[in-house]
């Protein structure tokens, strides 16, 4: 049996939700022992625009925000196991690091 600690982070919160039932799914029929989803921080990108193109009149901002929601697994499996998570169709938006220890 190997551990492994399965990071996923996506600007897109309905397609990260779904790479993780994905991976509870495959967890809970192969019998695998995990501890997740774990919700890590938001990140918050935020970027303030002055509405003016000139730069003169009155100073109004526009502010546009980016957020970076990150969940993480950690699983023990055996080889197996681990290849059917790897085998998941995950959609572009969602990065996936898997670290095994």
């Amino acid at each position: 049996m190997q551990r492994a600690r399965i990071r996923l982070s996506s600007t897109q919160l309905p397609s990260l939700k779904a790479v993780c039932e994905q991976i509870e799914s495959v967890c809970q029929n192969q019998g695998i022992r995990k501890l997740g989803p774990i919700p890590l921080p938001t990140k918050r990108l935020r970027v303030p625009v002055m509405k003016a193109p000139s730069g003169q009149g009155t100073s109004t901002w526009a502010k546009f925000e980016m957020r970076i929601h990150k969940r993480l697994f950690e699983i023990t499996a055996n080889e197996r196991s681990m290849h059917l998570i790897m085998k998941i169709q995950i959609p572009e938006s969602v990065l996936v690091e898997i670290e095994l220890m």
